[in-house]
C-alpha cells in the first residue's frame, strides 16, 4: 500500500481494533459441530478476557481464553463502561478489562461518523460489540475453538459466536440503508463490505484477513444439538423506523421512515395487441375505405353492363339514319375547345405581365443585367471575410436561450467545468470461444508497465505530464481508477501466489485497499463482464481523470495537448494488446471532436463527387433539349449549334453564385456556417434551381416553335411570363417554409433555415434575371449559327431556318421521353381504372406511413456520428457492454438562503424537523424506484454532513484548537452549547454564524478521524456568497443507473426534470438537474412537438400561398395534401430504415417540404393555367375538363420535373451510398433517397390523378394565346403540325 498517511484506511482499522482488542468479529456459517475449548457455558461466566499478545510482529493484540466468572468492574472501569455502552450496564458484572474498553471506545469513535446519522443502527452497533466484549453471559453465545500458545499464555485464534436470526437480520436491516455522504455511498460498504444480507454482513466482519479480523470468528446457525449448552445472543435490535423518536432514523437512512411519494404518472401509450392505437386505427379506416371502394367499383361495373345491354336492345328496335350534317366530325373535334378555361385570374395576369416585362428588359439589356447580377453577388460574397464554421456540438444543437444551456453555464460558472475523463477497456474477447477472463499475473505485470508509461508520458508540443493536468482531490495524488490502485505500489510487491486472494479481499472491502488519492475504488468502476467474482471479469476498465478549464485558457490547451499524446500512446499499445491476445479500446476527451472532424473531411469528398455528378448530368441534359436524333440525322452540323451545354454550365454557376451570396450575406450578419449547411445547402439549391432552369428552357423552346418570327426579347418575355409565376409559386413557398425554421432556438436548425431561405430566394432572383439574359444571348448565338461553348466560331453548314425554331418542323423534334409522356404515359395514367387503382395504392402507402410513425425512435447514437472505421466504435461498444455505472447527476439549488432554518429544513434529510418531502428525502425515495427515476445511488447531502460535523461526539471534527498532548481529544465546538447539539436542529447555527461554521467546514481536511469534513467531498459542491450572507449555489450529487441506449438517456433526463420540478414545486425553491449529457438530450423533450409545429406551419403556408397564386382552394389543398403525404411516407421510411428523429433528421424533413413543393408546384400550376397549344393536342374523345388539364400539365412540365429534379437528385444521392460516414449513410443517403423516390412518385403519378379528380377550376394563361401553332390549328391545318395523332384520311 501507499506510504502516505491514510485518510480512509482507518475507517477499516476500526474493525481491526474492535475485533482484536475487544474480540469483535463475525464470520462464515458452519454446518458441522466442532470441539470447543470453552468448557463451561452458563450465565455469569466468560469465554475470553483481556489480551495476551500478538501472533507476529505486525499482528494485532489477541484475546486470552478465560472461562472464569464475570466480575464487577471497579469505579473507573464502570464509569467508562457506562459512557461507552449506556446506562443499562449499570450494576452488571462484566467479562472485559479497562484496556479493552479503551480500545473499544477509540474504535467506536471512528465508526461514529459513518453510522451516527441513524440512531438505531448506531445503538445496535454499539450494543453488539459491548455485549460481545463485556457481557457477563459471554460463554453462553461464544465458544473458543482454537488457541495458539504465546509464552506461558494462549491466544484465541478462532471462535464461534451464536447470534439469533432475529437479532442478526434486525441489526443488518437497521444499517443496510444508512448513507455515508462524503463518498456518496452506503455505510454498509464500509462496515460490511457491501453485504446484501445479514449472513454476508457477519461473514465479512468475521473472516480473518489483512486489515480485518486478526482471528477467525464463525457465526454458525444456532442449533441445540450442536451447541446444547449455548444460547444465541438474542437482544432485541432497534428497527430504523422505531416508534421511539430517540432511535428513529431519517428517511435517507431508513426506507420505513419515508412517506410514500406520489405515483409516477407514466406517459401512457395506447396499444391494441402489439400495434399502437394510431397504427391500428388507420389500418382499420383504410381497410373500410378499401372495402367500400371495391363495393362501389363493383356496383358501377354492374350498372354499366346493365345499361349497355339495355341500350343495345333499344338500338335494335330503331332504324339507323345517317346524319345529314357533314360537319358533324368538326363539331365533335371542336368540342374539345369547349373544355379550355375561359376565365382570367387577376393575380396570374398581373404576375404574367410583370414577368414578361422583366424578361423583355433582361433580354434587351443582357450586359447590364449580367454585370449587375455579378456585382451584387460579389458584394454579398464579401461577407465571406467573416466566414466561420461552428463545430462545437453544444453551440450547434442547444439554443443559448434554452434552460439546458443556461443551467450548464450556471453549473460551470459556479462549480467549474466537469472533469475530463480518459478511459480505456482491456478486453479478452479475441478467441473463438468468446469473451474470457482477462485477469492473469502476466497481464497485470504488463498493464502496470502501461500505466507507468502513461504517468511518464510527456506531450509532444509542451512537454506536459499527467501530473501537470490531473485532478487531485487531496492535493497531492492524481485520480486514476484502475485495478493497480488496489495494490498501492510497484508490481514487484505483488506476490504471484497470493495476488488473487488479495485482490478479492480488496474488492470485497475497497476501503481497506485505498489508492494514493485516498478514495475507495468501487469494483464496478474497474471490472466489466463479471459473473461470480471479479477474477472472472472479461474486461478491465481504467480511467484517468483530468481537470477541466474554461475555453480559451492556457490550462485547457495543456490538457488537450496531453490528451492528444495519450491518444498516440494508446493507439500504439493497441498493437501490444493484440500480440497478447487482448483488445484495447479507449477514448480521450478530445477524441470525439477529432473523429467528428475526420468524418466531415471524409464526407466532403463524397459530397463534392455527388455535386459534380449532378452538375455534369444537368449540363448535358439541358444541352440536349433541342438536339434530337432526327435533327442530327437531318443535319449533323445543327447539333454543334443547337447544343446548350454552355447554357447548362452557366445555370449551374448561377446556383453556386446564389449559395455564395447567401453564405456571404449571413456570415456578414454573424450567423455561423454549420457542417449541415456546408453539405446540404448546395444540394438543396441545386434541386430547386436546376428544375427552374429546365422549365424556362423547355418553355422557351416551345415559344420558338409557336412564335418563330418574333424578336428574341419578345420570345424570352413570353416564356418567362408563363414560367415566372410558376417559379414564384415554388420559390415563395420554399423560402417561407425554410424561413419558419429560423424561429427555432436550436442553432443548427435556425442557421440552416436562414441560409436555405436566402439561397433559394437569391437563386430564384438570379434565374429570372441573369439566366434569362444568358438565355437570350444563347438564342442569338443559335440564330447566328455559332457553335456552342465556342461562340466565336460560325458553323456555316447549319440550317439557319430550322435553327430559328420556326418552320413548324421544329416541333417534330420533341424528345423520345417527351413523346412517351404525351402518347403513352399520360393517357394510361389518367384512365378511369388507373385512377382508382392509383388513389387506392397511394392511400395505402400513406396509411402505412402513419402506422409506422410511432416506431420512429428519438436520439442520435454517437457511434453513427463517427467514421465506421474509427477507433472509438469499439470503445462505445465496450462502454455499453461492460461499464455498469451510470453518469453522475447533480441536483442544483439556486439562490437559496440556507442561513435560515426554514430553507435548511427544505433541503436536509437526516434530522427530525426536515420537511417530509425535503430535497434530500425526495432524492432518497426516488433512488428506491430506479425503474422510474433512473437514480442509482444515495445523494451526497452537504447540509446533513455539515450539521453532523458539528456533533460534539465527533471530537476530532469541529474544534477551536488542538490540545498540547496529541493523544488527548480537542474540545468540540459544541461541547458546551446551549441548547446542545440535537437532531431537531433546534439551536443549530443560522445567519452569519451558519456561514462562519460552514466556511470552516469547507476548509477542514477530510481525515480518518473526521471523514465528514467538507474539503474533499464538498469543496466544490457549494458557493458561499462573497459577503458571506447566503449560498447562491449548491448541489446534491448522485448518479444514474447504467444507461444503455438513446431511449435510456432521454428517459433519464426526463425523469431528472420531473424530480427537480417536484422538489421546486413542493419546497418552493429553485432546483434543476445537471449531468454532462443533459445538454445534448434537451432537444428531445420538445423535438416531436417542434417537428409537428414546424412541418404543420410549413404545410399551412403552402396551402395559403398555393391557393392564392393558383386561384383555387381545391387545387391548393390537393398540393398541400400531396406534400403532407410525401412527408408521412418519408417518416414511415425512417422507421423502417432505422433513422431516428433528431436535429439532423428534422433538418432533412424541412428540406423534404421544400423539395416536395418543388416537385408539385409546377405541375399544379400547369394544371391551373394550362397551355392552350399543348391542351389542344390532348387525345380526342378521351379527356375532358379536369382530365384534359391534368394531361396537359403532365405533357407540359412532367418531362422537366423528371429530368430536372428526379434524375439529377437520384444520381447525386446514389453517390452518397459510398460514404464511410455512418451518419451520412443513415441520415442523408437513406432520407434523401426516400425523399426523391416518394416525391417523384407523388408528383408524377399521384398528383395528376388527384388533380383530375379533386382539382379546382382552371384559368386562361395569357401567354398561351396566339402564335403560329395555334393559328394553324384554328385554320384546321393539322397535317402541317407533324402530329402523329392526326391522320390525313380524316380530312
Amino acid at each position: 500500500m501507499s506510504a502516505s498517511t491514510p485518510r480512509w484506511r482507518a475507517l477499516v482499522l476500526l474493525l481491526l481494533g474492535l475485533l482484536a482488542a475487544v474480540g469483535n468479529a463475525e464470520s462464515s456459517i458452519k454446518d458441522t459441530p466442532k470441539y470447543g475449548l470453552t468448557d463451561k457455558h452458563e450465565k455469569g461466566r466468560c469465554a475470553m478476557r483481556g489480551t495476551c499478545g500478538r501472533q507476529g510482529f505486525f499482528g494485532s493484540e489477541l484475546p486470552c481464553p478465560d472461562n472464569g466468572i464475570a466480575e464487577a468492574p471497579d469505579a473507573d472501569t464502570k464509569k467508562k463502561l457506562l459512557d461507552i455502552c449506556g446506562e443499562k450496564w449499570d450494576g452488571s458484572d462484566i467479562c472485559c478489562l479497562e484496556e479493552q474498553l479503551d480500545a473499544l471506545q477509540e474504535n467506536l469513535k471512528r465508526a461514529d461518523p459513518i453510522i451516527s446519522g441513524c440512531p438505531a443502527c448506531k445503538e445496535n452497533f454499539v450494543n453488539l460489540f459491548c455485549t460481545f466484549t463485556c457481557s457477563p453471559d459471554q460463554s453462553t453465545f461464544v465458544n473458543v475453538t482454537k488457541t495458539e500458545p504465546k509464552g506461558d499464555k494462549k491466544l484465541v485464534t478462532e471462535l464461534d459466536q451464536l447470534i439469533s436470526t432475529e437479532y442478526g437480520s434486525g441489526f443488518y436491516n437497521s444499517c443496510k440503508d444508512v448513507k455515508f455522504g462524503p463518498t456518496n455511498s452506503r455505510a454498509m460498504d464500509f462496515i460490511g463490505g457491501g453485504a446484501k444480507n445479514y449472513t454476508h454482513f457477519l461473514k465479512f466482519l468475521g473472516d480473518k484477513k489483512f486489515l480485518g479480523s486478526p482471528f477467525q470468528i464463525n457465526f454458525p446457525i444456532p442449533d441445540k444439538d450442536e451447541f446444547p449448552k449455548m444460547e444465541p445472543m438474542h437482544d432485541s435490535p432497534f428497527p430504523c423506523n422505531s416508534t421511539d423518536e430517540q432511535y428513529r432514523c431519517a428517511c435517507v437512512d431508513c426506507e420505513g421512515s419515508c412517506a410514500a411519494l406520489p405515483a409516477v404518472s407514466e406517459e401512457q401509450f395506447c396499444h391494441v395487441g402489439a400495434l399502437p392505437c394510431l397504427s391500428f386505427a388507420v389500418i382499420i379506416v383504410y381497410s373500410v375505405f378499401l372495402l367500400l371502394l371495391i363495393i362501389a367499383v363493383s356496383g358501377h361495373v354492374a350498372y354499366q353492363k346493365h345499361s349497355q345491354s339495355k341500350n343495345e336492345r333499344l338500338r335494335l328496335l330503331q332504324d339507323a339514319a345517317p346524319s345529314d350534317d357533314e360537319d358533324e366530325g368538326d363539331v365533335v373535334h371542336n368540342a374539345g375547345m369547349l373544355d379550355r378555361p375561359q376565365k382570367y385570374y387577376w393575380l396570374n395576369t398581373l404576375c404574367d405581365a410583370g414577368f414578361s416585362r422583366l424578361g423583355r428588359v433582361c433580354a434587351r439589356f443582357p450586359a447590364i443585367t449580367i454585370s449587375t447580377s455579378i456585382l451584387i453577388v460579389v458584394l454579398l460574397s464579401l461577407g465571406w471575410l467573416r466566414f466561420a464554421v461552428e463545430t462545437d456540438p453544444v453551440r450547434l444543437w442547444v439554443s443559448p436561450d434554452s434552460e439546458a444551456a443556461k443551467e450548464k453555464a450556471f453549473f460551470d460558472n459556479n462549480f467549474g467545468p466537469f472533469y475530463r475523463a480518459q478511459q480505456a477497456f482491456l478486453v479478452n474477447d479475441l478467441s473463438d470461444a468468446g469473451p474470457q477472463p482477462v485477469l492473469t499475473y502476466e497481464t497485470l505485470s504488463w498493464w502496470f508497465d502501461v500505466e507507468a508509461r502513461v504517468q511518464r508520458l510527456k506531450s509532444l508540443d509542451g512537454g506536459v505530464t499527467f501530473d501537470d493536468v490531473c485532478f487531485k482531490p487531496t492535493g497531492d495524488a492524481c485520480v486514476v481508477q484502475s485495478v493497480s490502485g488496489y495494490f498501492g505500489g510497484p508490481f514487484t510487491h505483488i506476490d504471484p501466489e497470493t495476488w488473487k486472494g488479495n485482490l478479492q479481499d480488496c474488492t470485497d472491502n475497497p476501503v481497506s485497499c485505498l489508492p494514493d488519492f485516498q478514495q475507495p475504488l468501487q469494483p464496478v468502476m474497474l471490472f466489466g463482464g463479471v459473473d461470480e467474482e471479479v477474477l472472472d471479469a472479461k474486461a478491465l476498465i481504467v480511467t484517468w481523470v483530468v481537470n477541466n478549464h474554461a475555453e480559451g485558457t492556457e490550462e485547457l490547451d495543456k490538457a488537450m495537448d496531453w490528451e492528444d499524446s495519450l491518444k498516440g500512446l494508446l493507439l500504439a499499445i493497441q498493437g501490444e494488446a493484440a500480440d497478447r491476445g487482448l483488445r484495447l479500446s479507449f477514448n480521450t476527451e478530445i477524441s470525439l471532436e477529432q473523429e467528428l472532424n475526420k468524418s466531415t473531411n471524409t464526407d466532403v469528398k463524397i459530397v463534392v463527387i455527388s455535386y459534380i455528378v449532378m452538375f455534369i448530368y444537368a449540363s448535358l441534359a439541358l444541352g440536349s433539349t433541342t438536339v434530337a436524333i432526327r435533327s442530327i440525322l437531318h443535319n449533323p452540323a445543327n447539333a454543334l449549334v443547337q447544343s446548350k451545354f454552355l447554357l447548362g454550365v452557366i445555370g449551374i454557376i448561377i446556383v453556386l453564385m446564389s449559395v455564395s451570396a447567401s453564405v456571404g450575406l449571413f456570415s456578414a450578419a454573424g450567423i455561423k456556417v454549420t457542417l449541415i449547411i456546408a453539405e446540404v445547402i448546395p444540394f438543396l439549391v441545386l434541386a430547386v434551381g436546376v428544375d427552374n432552369i429546365f422549365l424556362i428552357v423547355h418553355e422557351f423552346e416551345r415559344v420558338n416553335v409557336s412564335h418563330p418570327d418574333g424578336p428574341v426579347s419578345d420570345r424570352v418575355a413570353r416564356a418567362l411570363g408563363r414560367m415566372g409565376p410558376s417559379i414564384l409559386l415554388s420559390a415563395t413557398t420554399e423560402t417561407v417554409a425554410f424561413a419558419l425554421g429560423a424561429a427555432v432556438g436550436m442553432p443548427a436548425v435556425r442557421n440552416f433555415a436562414a441560409y436555405a431561405a436566402g439561397a433559394v430566394f437569391i437563386n430564384a432572383l438570379l434565374q429570372v434575371t441573369m439566366f434569362v439574359s444568358v438565355l437570350a444571348l444563347n438564342q442569338k448565338r443559335v440564330e447566328a449559327s455559332r457553335a456552342d461553348c465556342i461562340p466565336c466560331i460560325r458553323v456555316r453548314r447549319a440550317d439557319s431556318a430550322s435553327l430559328s425554331g420556326g418552320m413548324v418542323y421544329g416541333l417534330d423534334d420533341e424528345g423520345s421521353f417527351q413523346r412517351f409522356i404525351r402518347k403513352t404515359y399520360a393517357p394510361a395514367l389518367l384512365g378511369k381504372k388507373a385512377k382508382v387503382s392509383i388513389l387506392a395504392v397511394f392511400l395505402g402507402i400513406f396509411t402505412a406511413g402513419i402506422a409506422l410513425i410511432p416506431q420512429v425512435e428519438l436520439g442520435l447514437d454517437q457511434r453513427i456520428a463517427i467514421p465506421s472505421d474509427s477507433y472509438l466504435i469499439p470503445y462505445f461498444n465496450d462502454l455499453y457492454d461492460y461499464f455498469n455505472v451510470g453518469p453522475p447527476v447533480y441536483f442544483v439549488t439556486k439562490d437559496l438562503n440556507v442561513t435560515q432554518r426554514q430553507h435548511q429544513q427544505e433541503i436536509c434529510g437526516r434530522y427530525s424537523t426536515c420537511h417530509q418531502y425535503s430535497m434530500a428525502n425526495i432524492l432518497e425515495q426516488e433512488r428506491k424506484r430506479p425503474e422510474y427515476s433512473y437514480i442509482a445511488d444515495a445523494s451526497a447531502s452537504w447540509i446533513d454532513d455539515f450539521f453532523l460535523w458539528l456533533n460534539p461526539t465527533l471530537k476530532r471534527c469541529c474544534y477551536d484548537e488542538l490540545p498540547v498532548d496529541p493523544e488527548e481529544d480537542p474540545i468540540p465546538c459544541f461541547a458546551d452549547r446551549d441548547p446542545p447539539w440535537n437532531t431537531t436542529l433546534y439551536g443549530m447555527p443560522e445567519g452569519t454564524e451558519f456561514i462562519d461554521y460552514l466556511t470552516r467546514w469547507l476548509e477542514a481536511p477530510t481525515t480518518a478521524d473526521c471523514p465528514v469534513a467538507g474539503k474533499a467531498a464538498y469543496g466544490t459542491a457549494l458557493v458561499v456568497n462573497s459577503d458571506k450572507t447566503s449560498i447562491p449555489a449548491s448541489h446534491f450529487r448522485t448518479s444514474h443507473t447504467p444507461l444503455r441506449s438513446q431511449a435510456d438517456f432521454i428517459a433519464a433526463y426526463t425523469s431528472a426534470r420531473r424530480i427537480a420540478d417536484s422538489i421546486s414545486r413542493d419546497q418552493h425553491i429553485d432546483v434543476f438537474p445537471y449531468s454532462k449529457f443533459y445538454i445534448f438530450f434537451d432537444q428531445y423533450l420538445s423535438i416531436v412537438r417542434l417537428s409537428c409545429a414546424l412541418l404543420g406551419s410549413a404545410l399551412a403556408i403552402i396551402l395559403v400561398l398555393t391557393t392564392l397564386l393558383l386561384g383555387s382552394l381545391r387545387t391548393g389543398a390537393v398540393v398541400t395534401v400531396t406534400v403532407a403525404m410525401i412527408l408521412v411516407d418519408i417518416a414511415g421510411t425512417m422507421a423502417v430504415a432505422g433513422v431516428s428523429l433528431n436535429a439532423v433528421s428534422l433538418v432533412n424533413l424541412i428540406i423534404s417540404v421544400g423539395i416536395g413543393v418543388e416537385f408539385c408546384a409546377h405541375i399544379a400550376r400547369a394544371f391551373a393555367f394550362p397551355s392552350a397549344t399543348v391542351m389542344e393536342r390532348a387525345p380526342r374523345h378521351q379527356f375532358r375538363g379536369r382530365d384534359a388539364r391534368a394531361w396537359t400539365s403532365l405533357v407540359n412540365v412532367g418531362g422537366s420535373v423528371f429530368s430536372g429534379i428526379t434524375i439529377t437528385k437520384l444520381l447525386g444521392v446514389c453517390v452518397l451510398a459510398f460514404t464511410r460516414s455512418k451518419i451520412f449513410e443513415v441520415y442523408y443517403f437513406r432520407v434523401w433517397l426516400a425523399l426523391v423516390v416518394w416525391a417523384a412518385l407523388h408528383s408524377l403519378v399521384f398528383l395528376p390523378v388527384a388533380l383530375s379528380v379533386f382539382g379546382g377550376e382552371g384559368y386562361v394563361d395569357p401567354e398561351s394565346s396566339g402564335g403560329l401553332e395555334e393559328d394553324l390549328r384554328s385554320r384546321r391545318y393539322p397535317a402541317l403540325l407533324a402530329d402523329d395523332e392526326y391522320d390525313s384520311d380524316d380530312f
